[in-house]
Parts: structure tokens; C-alpha cells; sequence
């Protein structure tokens, strides 16, 4: 399976049969035009076992069609495999041996190398798969920080390497300003089967270019090569630049989606979302505001948050730079790095690993599950198991370093939202999943999903049912709750 094809039906987190999809993509309600809702009812994961020790810093997932294994590849030469995105394997370390590359890739560029004055640290790599070949999108700067940067292209008959063959793709060396920072590639199909590639990082903001897709040129720019950067589809903002593009597309909203991550890779990272009807924008929040043209645009994802049920050091920071896939059930999940946070503020080092399943609401927006993945799949609930006590955590909407800390609420019996003895708002559910709260005059709209509770201490953790939503401002708002009957 190709990591990014998103010219085949993308449905939503469970296994169904060919004819109830094609049923399904023809027509009939919303629920089904938004993300093939569940059948069955919720089941609680039982175990969790996941694998948190791998590190990789600006994870682009990439799924091996010769035997289905996954890899995430990250910057400095980071590589850790997975057969099922639960467990990870770390093949490369962070700022480890390249080498292991099987020749290494740095000695297959040189050109590039030389562009850049020899500076040898890669940033954010991109592999692709086509006619029997592995094709590396790799970037290199002339320095930490800088906007003269280069995006390149290897190319292997095995995912590991050894990688020959280097290609100029775009690159920014040469230009003397209103130029963007060539690094964080990443290619995807359209719903027609066009190739394109989005990049770019602070300074300038992110871009798109058109490829070829198909033939010997396959995955080289059109129109003017290497010294055309594309247009412009998310502007830099002035006090917090985006980086790490990520474009993929969903049949069943005809909505391309447009994730980067916004801040400080050290403190404040946090994903946001943008959507469009075509492949080159332009990208709308749910605000209707164009995010090229809107500083501080952009549906939030994720951003730092902490559960109080956890120890001091169980926040988590910095939270970005994914990427996206479906496995072969359907399900969507992101893939991404974050850090851990200790006291209010100060984010550890080092970047693990994770992955999380990504849902759609009601109105088509995506909405990240509050739990890393543990092999859970969402189900229907009953409104009587909704009614129930959750610890709560309602992101900011602005890009900060002290995390969003959860409170308790409860939604009870009769639709209300409460807040200790205060009456704070309602909810209602949906066909057993999908779920609308009010708090605080602020509307939101999500799903309900199981979890594996990896806040809890010790021998607390158990499965869980959870929420994700997002507002009409576009602030997400996360939940875990209890057990179901």
C-alpha cells in the first residue's frame, strides 16, 4: 500500500465490506457523507502495551508496499519501524549513524552537500514509492535557522538504501529574498491522480508544486524546475512561523486538508488543520479565513495539555510535525513527535514518537483521539453511558508554552453540562457517536471513541471512553471519562 494515495476511497476507522462502501460514497445522510459512522458498540481496550521509547523528530510515515511494514522517517537520519503502529522499533537513532543507510545518504549527495557549504545535518525527510523504486525527498540548509536551504531527491531499490542518483528539486541557495525555506517535503496524489509536493518552513511560509506523475519524470517539478517555488498556500505569521506541511485528501468530504505545525519546535509546537476543495488551495479554517492570506489562521489539533489525574511529569509538549496514513481497515491516524513536560512549562528533550487516531466530525473537521493508539476502534454508545463524570481539557486557542490543564465536569442524565454545583452547559449525542457540547457558550463538535487511559498512574491505567471535539473557533477540546456497561 502506498503511503499517500489518496485518489481511493478514504473511510473512516473500521473494516467494511465493498458494497456498503460504495453504497455509502453514493449518497445518504450526513453521517455518512462526513466518515462512515460505527455499528457496533464501543469496546474498550483491555490491554495497552505500547512502544514509547522510539525517537523521531519530524516523523513522516511511510508504509513499505513489499511487506506492509511501516517506517517513520525523521530528521538527522532518525528511522523507527512498526508492523503495527503500536510497537516501534528504532532502526536510526537521532543524530545517530547514517551510514546505516547502507553507503549512507549524505555521500550521495554531493552536489547538494556543496550548495549548502558542506553542512551535513538533513532535515525532514519524505519517501515515496513508484514503479518498483524508492524515492527520498530529503533538505539541507546552509545553517540552524537559515532560509538558504535545499530540497533534493535519492533514489533506491530497497526502503533502506543505498540511496544514488541525487536531483534538485527546489532550493533557495541562490535567491536574495521573497524566497521560502526549501525543507519539510512531503508528496501526495490528488483525487485525479496529479502528484504534487508541499514544503516550506518559517521565512516565507508554505508552498506547493505541481509534479509529473507518471513516466521518467515522474516526481520532478513542472514549469521552471528547481528555481520555481510554486504559490503560496499558508502565510508565516509574524510572532509564530508554520512548518512541516502535510496534505492528504478524503472522498467521502471532498476536502483536501492542509496540516502544519505552528511555534517553537523546543516549547510551543501545536498542530493546525486547513481545508480546501482543491489541491493548491486555497485553505479555509473553520472560520472561513484563507490561510494565506491570515496570520494566526488555522483550526488548532493539538497543542501543549496536561491531564491532572497524571504526575507532574506526564504532560506533554510541543506536540508536531506529523504526518498521516490509513491502514488497511480504514482507520486514519497521525503520526507525529512531541516531548515531555515537567512543572507548568519546561518541555524535556528529545522527541518521542507517537501515533493517534484521527476522526472526522459531523461538519467534516478532523478531530485527534486524546490517547495514543493502543488497537482500539471506535463504536456506538448509549446517551445513559455518555452521562457520566470527565476530566476535561479545553485547549487555547493561541500558540503558548504553559500547557491546557484539565478540569472535572459531568455530563448528566438530562443533557446538562456541570461544573462542581454550577450549571455550565449541555451536550447531546448522535447516533451513538457522534456528540455536541456547549460549555461556557462555546460550541463543540466531535465524536466519542475508546482509549487506553495512559494518564493514570501505575496500575490505574484501563480502557476508557473518551471525547474529541473541536469549537466553532476552532479550539480543540479533549475528554476521558470512565467505563461503559
Amino acid at each position: 500500500m502506498k503511503k499517500k494515495l489518496f485518489a481511493i476511497p478514504l473511510c473512516a476507522a473500521f473494516v467494511l465490506s465493498a458494497a456498503c462502501f460504495t453504497a455509502c460514497s453514493k449518497g445518504g445522510d450526513d453521517t455518512a457523507k462526513y466518515g462512515l459512522k460505527p455499528t457496533e458498540a464501543v469496546v474498550l481496550p483491555d490491554y495497552g502495551d505500547r512502544t514509547t521509547d522510539a525517537a523521531v523528530h519530524d516523523p513522516s510515515v511511510f508504509q513499505d508496499p513489499k511487506d506492509g511494514t511501516y517506517y517513520a522517517f525523521g530528521s538527522h537520519y532518525a528511522v523507527a519501524s512498526s508492523s503495527d503502529l503500536i510497537h516501534w522499533e528504532q532502526l536510526i537513532e537521532d543524530d545517530g549513524d547514517e551510514d546505516l543507510f547502507e553507503g549512507g545518504i549524505r555521500a550521495a549527495m554531493p552536489e547538494t552537500l556543496k550548495l549548502v557549504g558542506n553542512q551535513q545535518d538533513a532535515w525532514a525527510p519524505d519517501v515515496e514509492y513508484y514503479n518498483g523504486k524508492y524515492y527520498m525527498y530529503i533538505s539541507f540548509t546552509t545553517g540552524f535557522g537559515s532560509d538558504s536551504s535545499v530540497i533534493a531527491r535519492v533514489e533506491s531499490d530497497s526502503v533502506l538504501g543505498p540511496y544514488s542518483n541525487e536531483t534538485m528539486i527546489v532550493n533557495s541557495v541562490l535567491s536574495q529574498k521573497d524566497k521560502p525555506n526549501c525543507i519539510d517535503p512531503e508528496l501526495f496524489y490528488d483525487k485525479n491522480g496529479g502528484l504534487w509536493m508541499v514544503y516550506g518552513s518559517f521565512f516565507g511560509g508554505v508552498y506547493i508544486k505541481e509534479l509529473y506523475s507518471s513516466g521518467e519524470n515522474w516526481g520532478l517539478p513542472k514549469e521552471d524546475g528547481e528555481h520555481d517555488f510554486g504559490k503560496l498556500l499558508w502565510r508565516n505569521g509574524e510572532s509564530a512561523g508554520v512548518e512541516g506541511p502535510y496534505v492528504f485528501y478524503n472522498e467521502l468530504t471532498d476536502y483536501y486538508y492542509l496540516m502544519t505545525s505552528e511555534g517553537d519546535l523546543f516549547s510551543v509546537y501545536n498542530m493546525r488543520i486547513a481545508r480546501s476543495k482543491t489541491p493548491n488551495g486555497p485553505y479555509l479554517d473553520i472560520n472561513g479565513k484563507d490561510v494565506s492570506t491570515n496570520e494566526g489562521a488555522g483550526n488548532k489539533i493539538a497543542g501543549n495539555y496536561k491531564f491532572e489525574r497524571a504526575s507532574a511529569d506526564m504532560g506533554y509538549a510541543a506536540l508536531g510535525h506529523n504526518s498521516v496514513i490509513k491502514d488497511k481497515e480504514g482507520k486514519y491516524f497521525v503520526v507525529y513527535h512531541t516531548r515531555r513536560q515537567t512543572g507548568t512549562s519546561k518541555p524535556t528533550v528529545g522527541h518521542s514518537l507517537c501515533v493517534s487516531q484521527l476522526f472526522f466530525n459531523e461538519q467534516g473537521w478532523p478531530v485527534m483521539s486524546p490517547v495514543c493508539y493502543e488497537g482500539e476502534t471506535f463504536g456506538t454508545v448509549e446517551a445513559s453511558e455518555l452521562a457520566q463524570t470527565y476530566e476535561i481539557v479545553i485547549h487555547t486557542e493561541a500558540t503558548q508554552q504553559a500547557p491546557a490543564v484539565s478540569e472535572d465536569y459531568e455530563l448528566t442524565a438530562d443533557g446538562k453540562v456541570t461544573k462542581g454545583s454550577a450549571e455550565v452547559g449541555a451536550w447531546s449525542l448522535k447516533e451513538g457517536y457522534y456528540v455536541a457540547l456547549t460549555i461556557d457558550g462555546k460550541n463543540y463538535n466531535g465524536v466519542v471513541v475508546p482509549g487506553w487511559d495512559m494518564y493514570a498512574l501505575g496500575d490505574n491505567q484501563e480502557g476508557r471512553l473518551c471525547l474529541t471535539a473541536v469549537s466553532d473557533q476552532g479550539v480543540p477540546l479533549w475528554a476521558i471519562g470512565g467505563k461503559v456497561s
